[in-house]
C-alpha cells in the first residue's frame, strides 16, 4: 500500500522567520552576531529535522562559519547600489529600502545552504525573498562581488547562471534556459555574465553556452541566445510612429 506523502508545511513558516532573522543578524557586530546565532540554532535544527536532513550539528557548524564572514561581501553589494544608482542617498537607505539588495542578501545566505547540499531549505528562503522583492534568484546560481539589481521587480536568475564581479542588472531581466526539460537538470542551462557588464530592463539572455563578455552593455528589451564579445554594446531598435489625432 502506498504511503501518503507527508509535507511539513509549518516548516515553511519557520524557514521564512529564520531567513528574516539571519538577514538582520548579518549586520550585527561579531560578538552580538555569535550570540544571536546561538539563539537561532534551535530553529535551524527544527527546520532540518522536519526536512529529514541528517548531520544537523555538522551542517550548523559549516553554515555559521561561512555566515559569520558574509557581511563584507553583502556590504559590497550595498555599496554597488549606492555607487550606481543616482537615486540612492545613503548606504542606510540601500540596506533598509532596496528590494534588489534584500534579494541578493538572502540569495547569499541561501547559497551557503545550497552548497552544503541541504534539501529544500535554501529554495524555501529564496522563494520567500522572491515573494518580498519580486526577484527570483535560484540559490544554486554563482554570483561574484558588487552585484546590483536596480528596481528588482521581475528579475529571474536561473540555477546554473554565473555572474561575475561588478555586474548591474535592471528590472525584468531574465537569465534563463533555452529549453525546460527534466533531462537537462545536470547540465549548465543558464548564461555566464562576465565582469563589469550592465544589462538593462527586460533583456532576456538564454542558454548555458552563452557568455556575455566583460565590459559589455546589453540594452533594454534585447533577446540574446548567442555569446557576445567583450566591450560590446547591444541594442534593440524599435520603430515608433507618431500621428496627429487632428486628421
Amino acid at each position: 500500500m502506498k504511503t501518503a506523502l507527508q509535507v511539513p508545511f509549518r516548516i515553511k513558516e519557520k524557514a521564512e522567520f529564520l531567513a528574516q532573522e539571519l538577514f538582520y543578524t548579518l549586520f550585527d557586530e561579531p560578538e552580538a552576531l555569535q550570540l544571536k546565532l546561538q539563539d537561532l540554532k534551535a530553529s535551524f535544527f527544527d527546520i532540518l529535522s522536519g526536512l529529514c536532513c541528517v548531520n544537523c550539528e555538522e551542517n550548523w557548524q559549516k553554515f555559521t562559519a561561512q555566515f559569520s564572514v558574509l557581511k563584507p561581501l553583502v556590504l559590497k553589494d550595498a555599496e554597488a547600489a549606492l555607487k550606481n544608482d543616482p537615486a540612492a542617498k545613503s548606504l542606510q537607505e540601500v540596506l533598509m529600502a532596496y528590494p534588489g539588495f534584500y534579494a541578493i542578501a538572502i540569495y547569499r545566505i541561501s547559497h551557503i545552504l545550497w552548497e552544503l547540499n541541504i534539501p529544500v531549505f535554501p529554495r524555501m528562503i529564496s522563494e520567500y525573498a522572491h515573494s518580498k522583492s519580486g526577484t527570483d534568484i535560484h540559490p544554486g546560481a554563482q554570483i561574484g562581488e558588487s552585484f546590483f539589481i536596480d528596481h528588482a521587480t521581475g528579475v529571474v536568475i536561473g540555477e546554473t547562471a554565473v555572474i561575475k564581479n561588478n555586474v548591474t542588472i535592471f528590472q525584468g531581466v531574465t537569465l534563463g534556459g533555452v529549453k525546460v526539460e527534466k533531462s537537462l537538470e545536470n547540465t549548465k542551462r543558464h548564461p555566464t555574465i562576465e565582469d563589469n557588464v550592465t544589462i538593462y530592463a527586460n533583456a532576456t539572455i538564454l542558454g548555458g553556452d552563452v557568455v556575455i563578455g566583460e565590459n559589455s552593455v546589453i540594452g533594454a528589451s534585447v533577446w540574446i541566445t548567442k555569446s557576445i564579445p567583450k566591450n560590446t554594446i547591444v541594442t534593440y531598435k524599435s520603430e515608433i510612429k507618431l500621428t496627429s489625432k487632428e486628421q
